[in-house]
């Protein structure tokens, strides 16, 4: 397509004539994408308005096909008790089922060569197309689009957004779930470092969490790391204008990895990586990645969004999508609130993630820092959930504690730990009895209408989140903590269970949630105890959820209890 939009670029009046062509076939009416984002995050200010002849990339979500279809796919490649369990769709296969329709790919492409689009780049499904063009064709591309420059985050990160909604053709309605680059800005990291807890005297105690305290929390012995004899493979992925250095990595596993095999560089990048200082956040996954699931193959996938009007996310997202050959495990320690995004975002986004699933990847995602979370409709309090972790696609982690902060002892609630109950998607059926029998059974329940208790709940499973050790920037850090911490400790994990899978003959663990919840969480430490943080007001005064027996929504199943874990995960 790319060639053909070049061939044939248009004048501004050619292009026009094209648009006004659409125009009259949709009857000179509007259909504007709902819910559009337009409220400025705080920390940001606008710089103005872009230059005219500026250049934009924007990506065109084209509108799929067979997506019912895929859904049944999933639960059948996902569940041990069907015949088709382990039995994964290639990207090949996805394309085939989800591609657009013939009708849709003319129309889009017909509707950006008038507008004079350049460059444009699609994936193999098919479904994307990145697209160039200037300010001024692209605002009279989207009507109601005004492109702005603005700058915020701790990096004082630069980005070209439309603070208005955009509308599209009534023509191009149907064909287009979203246009990206136009409204979402890049989310802020919640990592925390907290302050050192004050006991008297240190013997006996560990002074932070190290890979030596995870794994002897979760029962790891030396034997426990990756044989290096399979192409088994795990990943990170780093989105908030974040790196990490090799340098830091190697001086980690200096002072933390002497008494395991471990890998000392990252096998792949994928991206570009900046030549900034490396930021705690990235420097966090990748150490911990690599040290939970020692010794394994490890890529990082580095998206910075390589124009200000890119959005990392979504890059990540088509890098999914144009790649046959991927790690079996992914961990993201990303999200968003879910009332931030345009139900036609978040929509399509987890279709993106319902594709990685059918093609048997692991997708790991934080569950948030900030418990229930909290923010106010129509003057009532309600909690806050966040996505992707609220996808019914992905397994979601949670975070804990030591009940003791400097010995290794059991496992409470880390009061951040983000949790709860999606009020975009419904409930899956994988988790119907042991949501219902927590919210029969929880004697701390929240008011009910602080929470759709019909919808996908949330975490899954959880490991420890606070007073971690991160080397960044040639300097070892205490007292981190964060999901963006748990996340890739149990993504490790999940790939050493890969490794022995993969030796045995077994395809690897894929979507691990139907599953898991068909064994009700065997192999995981069950966290009883503790609540997380919600709503600062007389109703519920600072306490979301509260932990349980079984599955609850601040620590889902719970944390990794390796040895056991593995007995449960290694059977076909």
């Amino acid at each position: 397509m790319t060639a053909d939009l070049q061939k044939g670029r248009m004048g501004p009046r050619a292009c026009l004539l094209g648009l006004l062509a659409l125009f009259v076939a949709g009857k000179c009416s509007y259909s504007p994408e709902p819910d559009q984002q337009r409220m400025l995050p705080p920390g940001w200010v606008s710089l103005g308005r872009v230059d005219p002849e500026e250049e934009l990339s924007l990506t065109f979500a084209l509108r799929q096909q067979n997506l019912e279809r895929l859904s049944e796919l999933v639960q059948a490649v996902s569940d041990p008790g069907s015949s088709r369990y382990g039995k994964y769709l290639t990207l090949e296969d996805v394309a085939e089922l989800v591609r657009p329709s013939p009708l849709t790919l003319h129309t889009v492409q017909k509707w950006l060569l008038a507008a004079g689009a350049r460059n444009c780049h699609s994936v193999t499904t098919q479904d994307f197309l990145t697209c160039w063009l200037s300010v001024r064709q692209a605002e009279l591309l989207l009507s109601g689009a005004e492109f702005h420059r603005y700058m915020g985050g701790p990096a004082e990160t630069h980005v070209v957004r439309s603070p208005h909604p955009y509308r599209l053709p009534k023509a191009l309605a149907s064909h287009v779930d979203f246009v990206g680059g136009l409204h979402r800005f890049p989310p802020t990291s919640t990592l925390r470092q907290r302050p050192e807890p004050q006991v008297p005297g240190t013997v006996g105690l560990h002074l932070g969490v190290t890979p030596s305290v995870i794994r002897e929390r979760y029962n790891l012995t030396a034997q426990d790391v990756g044989s290096g004899t399979t192409n088994n493979s795990q990943a990170c992925a780093q989105f908030l204008e974040q790196y990490f250095h090799d340098s830091d990595l190697a001086e980690f596993m200096h002072l933390f990895g002497g008494n395991f095999a471990h890998h000392a560089s990252v096998a792949r990048v994928v991206g570009r990586q900046g030549r900034g200082k490396a930021g705690i956040e990235a420097s966090l996954d990748v150490e911990y990645l690599m040290s939970a699931g020692a010794n394994i193959s490890t890529w990082v996938y580095s998206s910075p969004g390589r124009h200000e009007s890119q959005e990392p996310f979504l890059q990540w997202l088509l890098l999914l999508s144009n790649e046959s050959a991927l790690p079996h495990v992914h961990t993201v320690s990303y999200g968003d609130d879910e009332d931030s995004l345009s139900s036609a975002y978040i929509q399509r986004v987890n279709t993106e993630l319902m594709k990685a699933a059918a093609r048997g990847l692991t997708l790991l995602f934080a569950s948030g820092d900030s418990g229930a979370g909290c923010w106010s409709v129509s003057g009532r309090h309600q909690f806050r959930p966040s996505f992707p972790a609220s996808s019914p696609y992905v397994t979601t982690v949670g975070g804990t504690s030591f009940q003791n902060p400097f010995r290794v002892t059991d496992e409470v609630v880390d009061y951040i730990s983000g949790g709860g109950f999606s009020n975009v998607f419904r409930r899956p059926s994988y988790q119907e009895e042991a949501v219902a029998q927590y919210l029969s059974s929880s004697p701390h329940l929240p008011p009910s209408s602080y929470f759709n208790a019909s919808g996908r709940a949330y975490p899954d499973v959880a490991a420890l989140s606070d007073g971690y050790w991160v080397v960044s920037n040639r300097v070892p850090i205490p007292w981190v903590s964060g999901t963006s911490a748990s996340t890739p400790v149990f993504g490790g994990l999940l790939s050493l269970i890969n490794e022995h899978r993969i030796l045995r003959g077994l395809p690897p663990l894929g979507f691990l949630n139907p599953r898991l919840y068909q064994q009700h969480g065997a192999g995981l430490f069950d966290v009883t105890r503790g609540c997380h943080e919600s709503c600062l007001n007389e109703e519920v005064e600072g306490q979301g959820f509260c932990s349980g027996p079984g599955w609850d929504p601040v620590t889902g199943w719970g944390t990794p209890n390796f040895p056991a874990l593995l007995k449960t995960l290694i059977n076909p």
